[in-house]
């Protein structure tokens, strides 16, 4: 059976918001809030240059302020640390490595649990100003994404934010180039390259994917709304269903790779073995703001250098396995806790990713972190200055085929446990009275075309360039995007009810030609529209369009743009709007498709329509920005089980193929050469 992983239910599951909706924002407050936040992250990599920044950093002192805090013990901690000495300004930050997480974790708790917006904007502010770069930038999004009186905030693209993790040191240097070199005000633009033009390993030629500034953001920003270090009880996302979420996530990242593999010839995630030297090397391109470069893996990577985390990662490995073959898990009291009972997959997750919802953190430990040393190639720390690699960022991680190696393995514990589960027969499938009569799909075409960011924020200003913000430098890139399209579902029902309209999309056969039968395919299809309808009796016609898929995103709004809709919205020249989706987070739409390829590449979709479930923690989405709020369960459609019907194994193929509520389509997908 294939070990590749997909996700049938990560954003059925983690963005079920319906289709892009506009908020216009009036209130003055409001927007005064947006403007004076999106002031905070402009030339991140120095000091705010801004009278009213350096005004309150000057005034503001912390330790006369400790009752401004609902909890004043976080900022009197807070000063002690940074009397004895934080990471210094400039210096490279990591949450991979423990003090700096801790420096982290400091900062967020006194920006979060400042006592009224103004005390938060002020701390906000003199952190800018005296806090390494890194960490306030880290602090101050998980911050806003949590505190109740900034929900609706948006903050700037972050590879607008910070350049250093999303172009190549080439495009970095041209920058400081153009910047040190100008004679006017007219922007400058620089062509942006995939590493796959280097030709250093034939992983390079998904660069697209693996690269892609959304993709990488997408992941970056899941993991500001849940970090794994920040506890369900004193943050609420109990209802959240975390450890079933964390799985998902992964298969729907290694699962679109898989996908993006077919179409370019290769097979199968590589299977990691850490007895074996890691065959593929990676050499990232990038360097840090401070001017240091991204460590490079070679070829055939020995792992005994870094003989602890090689260690630790099989111990914890070996555990995780065995618990599940076990059937329970110790706590750290010695408690058994049965891992087979209701809602257990949640227990598992928060074990594996071994965050502080887990019953013995201790004991199954940490193991991303030590893999992510591990197979980084990092150089080892003196003090607290590391190199980290780029396993080490959320926002360049998914940069390295290691990473999806990696994430294969995690995400086979949850096949593990779920292939212990009894398989769904045809009476849990059926949807009486109902069938699917046919799917129709308009021309399925992808291309590449041209993208351009701002990368401003890598080059240095002086201060009356800071104030005027005239430099203008872009970056023009290609990126996989595809044709609009629509689709329809023919449905009978024999009554009015309500269901649950799922489609996934698989491959179709494997890299050499051969069909895939659906008890082994089912870990390949990954979730591609999911939503609720109201059925009519008699023939239903559900028609939807690529822009309506609930868990993909669009581009985000520019920091120039974005600020100057706030400023004109403040002076009364237009509306402020806010897409529903634009504070949150998710995968970029133009990878709703994979690549395909020119003569077509084989693909199926899979549609089920199911009885409607009502969540058990459903919550309406509020009415001002209609999107979903950590820890309220708002983002969940219905209560299966996330990525049903293929989260358990098939015995019989033809119980899939047969019941009359589900539909196989076949389709090809084709690239179009510019």
């Amino acid at each position: 059976m294939k070990l590749i992983v997909a996700v049938f239910g990560l954003f059925a599951l983690v963005a079920a918001y319906p289709s892009v909706k506009h908020h216009t924002i009036t209130d003055k407050s409001a927007l005064e809030r947006q403007r004076d936040i999106l002031e905070l992250f402009k030339h991140i990599n120095q000091l705010s240059s801004r009278k009213e920044h350096i005004q309150i950093s000057k005034s503001y002192k912390i330790e006369e302020h400790y009752n401004d805090y609902s909890k004043p013990e976080v900022a009197k901690y807070f000063y002690k640390i940074y009397q004895y000495g934080l990471l210094p300004k400039g210096e490279i930050f990591s949450l991979f490595y423990q003090k700096h997480l801790e420096e982290a974790i400091a900062l967020f708790k006194l920006l979060y649990y400042a006592g009224d917006y103004h005390t938060f904007y002020k701390t906000a502010v003199w952190a800018r100003q005296y806090v390494n770069e890194g960490i306030f930038l880290y602090a101050l999004s998980v911050a806003i994404f949590h505190r109740s009186d900034t929900y609706g905030i948006i903050v700037p693209p972050i590879h607008e934010i910070n350049p250093f993790y999303f172009f190549s040191s080439d495009v970095i240097q041209q920058a400081f180039k153009y910047k040190q070199l100008k004679e006017d005000d007219r922007g400058y633009t620089i062509f942006s390259n995939y590493s796959g033009y280097l030709n250093s390993h034939q992983e390079h030629s998904l660069s697209y994917f693996t690269e892609d500034i959304g993709l990488s953001s997408f992941y970056y920003y899941y993991n500001l709304y849940y970090p794994h270090w920040l506890s369900s009880e004193d943050y609420d996302y109990r209802r959240d269903r975390r450890g079933e979420t964390y799985f998902f996530v992964y298969q729907q990242i290694v699962s679109k790779y898989y996908l993006e593999r077919l179409c370019n010839g290769f097979g199968e995630v590589p299977h990691l073995d850490w007895k074996v030297p890691l065959e593929t090397g990676y050499h990232p391109s990038l360097q840090y703001p401070n001017g240091v470069h991204f460590p490079v893996r070679p070829k055939f990577y020995n792992y005994g250098p870094k003989y602890v985390d090689y260690t630790l990662v099989q111990d914890y490995e070996r555990r995780i396995r065995d618990a599940i073959d076990k059937g329970y898990v110790y706590t750290q009291g010695g408690q058994k806790l049965n891992l087979y009972s209701k809602d257990s997959v949640t227990i598992l997750g928060n074990l594996v990713q071994s965050n502080p919802d887990s019953p013995n953190r201790l004991y199954y430990g940490p193991l991303h972190e030590h893999a992510r040393h591990l197979l980084g190639c990092s150089y080892q720390t003196i003090k607290k200055k590391p190199i980290p690699s780029v396993l080490e960022h959320h926002e360049t991680c998914l940069r390295d085929p290691a990473f999806y190696q990696f994430f294969k393995k995690i995400v086979s514990f949850y096949h593990k446990y779920k292939s212990q589960l009894p398989p769904y027969t045809e009476k849990h499938l059926l949807f009486e009275g109902v069938e699917v009569k046919k799917v129709e799909f308009d021309p399925l075409v992808t291309y590449f075309d041209y993208f351009y960011a701002d990368v401003t924020n890598a080059v240095y200003v002086t201060v009356r360039e800071y104030q005027e913000d005239k430099i203008r430098i872009k970056v023009r890139q290609k990126r996989l995007n595809h044709d609009p399209f629509g689709y329809k579902v023919f449905v009978n029902s024999d009554k009015d009810q309500t269901a649950v309209v799922k489609m996934y999309i698989g491959p179709k056969f494997d890299e050499y030609g051969r069909f895939i039968n659906i008890s082994e395919n089912r870990l390949n299809f990954v979730i591609f529209d999911h939503f609720k309808y109201q059925l009519r009796s008699g023939q239903n016609v559900i028609e939807r369009s690529s822009q309506q898929t609930p868990f993909y995103q669009d581009d985000r709004v520019g920091y120039r743009e974005l600020y100057q809709q706030v400023v004109d919205a403040l002076g009364g020249k237009r509306q402020f709007q806010v897409r529903n989706n634009e504070a949150y987070y998710g995968i970029p739409r133009r990878f709703l498709l994979p690549k395909g390829r020119v003569d077509g590449f084989d693909c199926q979709f899979y549609v089920f329509v199911s009885p409607y479930v009502r969540p058990k923690y459903h919550r309406e989405y509020s009415e001002d920005y209609y999107y979903p709020k950590v820890g309220s369960g708002a983002k969940y459609i219905d209560e299966y089980p996330l990525g049903y019907p293929f989260d358990r194994t098939i015995n019989y193929d033809q119980v899939f193929q047969s019941i009359p509520n589900s539909y196989f389509y076949s389709a090809k997908i084709y690239h179009r050469n510019a």
